[in-house]
């Protein structure tokens, strides 16, 4: 059988793969690096050519076979598919552990760093430190029983994390909204009302369905005026597999939680860590936890007041106490009466097409890129598009898939991941290929995708975490893109870009109406930007109590007090909610970033990387937005340097000093900033 996942075409061949294929891909795939592995780490004299650049190589194939598998199971998931997902965990876990467990790879690359470090490039030296502290944190110097425990705790934990993943996904497919009384629909957008009446037709009911979808429930808990309906959203999403709401008990996340931070505590014990959180930080950039606490405290002290000034100011402006469930949609209805302008009306000024073609001008007029459209490029659905970026002479840098729209069996959020890396090795080249994925509401006849300023932010973010992946002049795959990269710093070049979706002259530049083509009007745009720093306390204590949380359930885990995920949440509310939440709120059940995505014992990193993202862009505040030299800057010292320099070191190389928090502050309009950050 020719199985597309062992292909080596320059793109997935997507039309073709089916789950079938899955699970024998990867098991030929892994025996046949097995074999290699076991060539290499019998060589007499390895150096960097005949031993590092085949294991790169090996983990650039691995990658490229299993990224299709993986990307497919979030954005088209099913349970054939998710079956061969899941047969595959256990196995690419117990490869990759036995990969870094492996003593005579360690001792070879020590070696080679001893005998030849001075003759390597800085780039080469890189690889091989992150590699030997890689071997460490993957306990190979475990005796043999601890390292087999070891590698049996990341098996269980891969499989842990998809499950919970998978609960989420179910309980929120599993929940529709029925509505037959129109003035129920009060508030909401025409587009989501329609896909309602579509929805309700294929189901061959009356009226419209409502889906627990990303953007419908934004838009419900924003815009309904049926406090009932804001209501049974609220509980929906905030219940999705718990032990509560409307699933309760079906797909319930508690014991899944529990059994995953059981399972992290004692992977860093094993290797000598107190906690998974002072395990975590090892490759970041916070080197402690009393430094990310004190940085996390320093922001809460600094926007607390703020934040209860606008939760009092919004309270005062609706006339009575707010349910969680009322916050959006007073929130938004102030906002209005402020500033005169409301994410829905804004709307028509921004259909995708326009916003696309103003951020692409926005990283050439910054980078010199230019991205063009290419068609016939076979993808997983007909709303995918594919685009090639060039560089100033006009070659191919890389490319990216564009999947923009909200549909049934797709995980919600938006992000960014690597399709193919970037490499340039002896045994051959390629570029990076980039997974876009947002969950937009999709166009409807005769009409495009309109999306929300919120929206367009989210759109710009994503496209900065494309092109720290696409601009990337790494040429090892371990440092390339977003590889290698402190997890607190990756966020930087996202949140940096996002700073352009609220500039004057890109706002001209990527909105248009869908109707007429005129831009957004001078006086509206003005609005617009002053809601920037509109609740920006509020924002930030909620961000800081998911921080808190995270890092607090990491660090505080012990065998003997279980996970205790609820009690310490309800502490860190204590100490920094302002908003009262319901007793029955389960959010931790579907916090997926921390349970099933890469931000355990580092959600943290959004704040702390929206420091870094300030602070440079106030490095072109003060030289010019769009200042080319300040842009080359960023392109050499953090776009292009992918894992190969330090964070700081790097950030210090652009900005001339360390961060400071001030930056921060600033930008939300938070007057009593702190110190430095760092």
């Amino acid at each position: 059988m020719d199985n597309p996942l062992l292909g080596r075409d320059p793109l997935p061949r997507f039309v073709q793969i089916r789950p079938e294929h899955v699970e024998p891909a990867v098991r030929e795939l892994l025996e046949r690096s097995r074999a290699r592995i076991g060539e290499l780490a019998a060589l007499p004299q390895p150096t960097f050519a005949t031993l590092i650049e085949p294991l790169e190589e090996l983990q650039h194939g691995i990658t490229r076979t299993w990224s299709p598998v993986s990307h497919l199971n979030a954005v088209l998931n099913s349970d054939a598919l998710r079956a061969g997902y899941n047969a595959c965990l256990p196995l690419l876990s117990a490869y990759q552990t036995d990969l870094a467990q492996s003593e005579p790879l360690f001792r070879a690359y020590r070696t080679i760093a001893e005998r030849d470090g001075a003759g390597l490039a800085p780039v080469q030296r890189r690889v091989i430190e992150h590699a030997v502290r890689d071997f460490r944190l993957a306990g190979v110097g475990l005796p043999a029983e601890q390292k087999t425990r070891f590698k049996t705790v990341m098996q269980e934990l891969v499989q842990l994390q998809a499950k919970f993943e998978e609960n989420v996904l179910d309980a929120a497919n599993a929940w529709s909204w029925h509505v037959t009384d129109p003035e129920e629909l009060r508030g909401l957008n025409e587009m989501l009302i329609e896909l309602g009446a579509r929805r309700a037709r294929e189901r061959e009911a009356s009226g419209w369905m409502l889906a627990l979808d990303q953007p419908t429930y934004v838009a419900v808990l924003t815009d309904a005026e049926s406090g009932r309906l804001r209501r049974a959203f609220y509980e929906a999403w905030n219940t999705r597999a718990s032990d509560r709401g409307p699933g309760a008990g079906r797909w319930d996340n508690t014991p899944v939680m529990a059994e995953i931070l059981r399972r992290r505590h004692e992977a860093a014990r094993l290797l000598g860590f107190p906690n998974y959180a002072e395990y975590a930080l090892a490759t970041r950039m916070a080197r402690s936890g009393t430094e990310v606490l004190a940085f996390l405290h320093e922001l809460s002290s600094a926007a607390r007041a703020a934040a209860v000034a606008e939760f009092a100011e919004l309270e005062e402006f609706a006339g009575r106490t707010l349910a969680a469930w009322d916050l959006g949609f007073y929130s938004e209805r102030l906002q209005r009466a402020r500033f005169a302008v409301s994410q829905e009306e804004l709307r028509p000024y921004f259909p995708l097409p326009r916003v696309l073609g103003g951020l692409f001008a926005v990283a050439q007029r910054l980078f010199g890129v230019h991205i063009r459209e290419r068609a016939g490029v076979p993808a997983w659905h007909e709303d995918v598009r594919f685009f090639d970026i060039e560089g100033r002479a006009g070659q191919r840098v890389g490319s990216f898939y564009l999947d923009a729209y909200a549909r049934s069996n797709k995980r919600s959020g938006a992000w960014m991941d690597e399709c193919v890396g970037r490499k340039r090795l002896a045994s051959g080249s390629a570029l990076p290929v980039a997974y876009l994925v947002c969950n937009f509401l999709p166009p409807a006849a005769g009409r495009p995708a309109l999306l929300t300023h919120d929206d367009v932010v989210t759109l710009f973010h994503e496209f900065g975490h494309g092109l720290h992946h696409l601009l990337t002049r790494v040429d090892y795959p371990s440092l390339a893109g977003i590889n290698g990269v402190a997890w607190d710093a990756v966020e930087l070049p996202s949140q940096f870009l996002e700073n352009y979706a609220w500039h004057p002259e890109v706002l001209q530049q990527i909105s248009g109406h869908f109707e007429s083509g005129a831009a957004l009007p001078q006086e509206m745009q003005s609005r617009l930007i002053a809601t920037r720093s509109f609740q920006a306390g509020l924002a930030m204590m909620r961000q800081l109590e998911f921080a808190l949380f995270d890092f607090r359930l990491h660090a505080e885990y012990s065998p003997e007090r279980g996970a205790r995920v609820l009690e310490i949440l309800a502490e860190v509310r204590r100490e920094v909610a302002v908003v009262p939440v319901p007793e029955w709120n389960r959010f931790p059940h579907s916090f997926g970033h921390i349970f099933a995505g890469g931000y355990a014992a580092g959600y943290y990193s959004y704040k702390w990387a929206e420091v870094l993202a300030a602070d440079a862009f106030a490095a072109f505040e003060e030289s010019g937005a769009f200042d080319r030299g300040t842009a080359q800057r960023f392109v050499d010292a953090i776009l292009s340097r992918g894992g190969s320099r330090d964070a700081l070191e790097a950030f210090i190389e652009f900005r001339g000093r360390s961060p400071d928090v001030r930056a921060l502050l600033r930008q939300h309009g938070i007057l009593n900033a702190g110190g430095p950050a760092t």
